[in-house]
């Protein structure tokens, strides 16, 4: 077995179910199998397997839900883009998606809103190199392993084009994150870009370092919490309360990692110290973070970045049409939580 492989295989396969795929709304809105059991909540919420959304079992687990006044039913999907087809459908209520995720079903006409931030990658997706890349003039004509129009694409993409570079100046080599590692590991590509575990393990292996990190680029992976238009109409209280109930959880996972990361783990089957290693470059984002990123003027707004990623899918026909950002983001829920909330401040 690989060195990657070895590192754990379960790590990966949990990385890869939302990292896969960068725009999967074009599967387009088929029904996705959603427990029975989830029929019983005030509020289906959708989620899989990123550290952003897995968090939210903290908040069942620590009754915070009900603590803040919140009937929610969590429904796990092993497949991500089941999760944003149910959402898309109507058959959840709201799901745990990312923004580019949610531009292509805007752009669509479906009635979405974006009411939450959990988290940006901050450091959990990146460019790495060989010791003999000493900079980005390095790069010309130089291989580099990634997973075609995945997340991993839009990082080298947004990396090149902020040090006067394109994707032409360089050899793309199309291969799932866990073979890019490896091919890099083995000396057969000179770069590649990648997540954790694997982002972890090529620093810890000595032969490569990362160049750039989804921290270089703050607002443009976000995790979010989206919803049904007619379900923010139908049931705001219980959103409002679940929003005072992810702020709890922020401050659980800042204060008490090594706690956090044990119910996270066990969610998805794994060590907590594997699952630790996720945390670091993972931004939770509390009361101020999220404020920021609903407030439009800020360039690091959900509203503000939408062109950058809009253009990334247009370009490589993973969208159609253009979305309208403003009409699918929704402060308002965050604002009323605030009002109130006192574990936010």
């Amino acid at each position: 077995m690989s060195s990657v492989a070895k590192f754990s295989a379960l790590a990966a396969a949990r990385s890869a179910l939302r990292r896969a795929t960068f725009a999967v709304a074009l599967l387009g809105c088929a029904a996705a199998a959603v427990s029975p059991q989830a029929a019983q909540a005030e509020v289906k919420v959708g989620l899989s397997d990123w550290p952003g959304w897995v968090a939210w079992y903290i908040a069942d687990q620590k009754g915070y839900f009900k603590k803040n006044g919140a009937d929610v039913k969590l429904v796990w999907f092993a497949n991500y883009t089941d999760s944003i087809s149910a959402l898309s459908s109507g058959q959840l209520d709201a799901n745990s998606q990312t923004w580019s995720d949610t531009l292509g079903p805007l752009a669509k006409g479906i009635k979405l809103k974006a009411v939450l931030v959990n988290d940006n990658s901050a450091g959990n997706d990146a460019l790495m190199v060989s010791p003999k890349i000493k900079g980005y003039a390095d790069l010309k004509g130089k291989s580099i392993a990634l997973e075609q129009y995945s997340i991993s694409h839009f990082v080298l993409a947004t990396a090149l084009a902020k040090n006067g570079m394109k994707p032409a100046d360089v050899k793309i080599v199309n291969l799932p994150a866990g073979d890019a590692a490896a091919a890099f590991l083995a000396g057969r590509v000179d770069a590649a870009v990648v997540w954790n575990p694997w982002v972890n393990q090529i620093q810890q292996s000595g032969k490569g370092r990362a160049l750039f990190t989804s921290k270089d680029m703050p607002g443009l992976v976000p995790d979010l919490l989206v919803a049904q238009e007619k379900a923010i109409a139908s049931k705001r209280k219980e959103f409002v309360g679940m929003i005072r109930a992810w702020f709890e959880v922020e401050k659980f996972v800042r204060e008490q990692p090594a706690e956090a990361a044990k119910i996270m783990a066990k969610v998805v089957s794994m060590k907590p110290d594997e699952y630790q290693v996720f945390l670091p470059g993972t931004r939770f984002f509390d009361a101020a973070t999220n404020k920021a990123a609903f407030d439009a003027k800020n360039p690091q707004s959900l509203v503000a970045v939408a062109p950058t990623i809009a253009a990334f899918l247009t370009e490589h026909k993973l969208i159609d049409g253009k979305p309208d950002a403003a009409a699918g983001v929704d402060g308002s829920l965050l604002q009323e939580a605030l009002g109130t909330a006192t574990a936010a401040k």
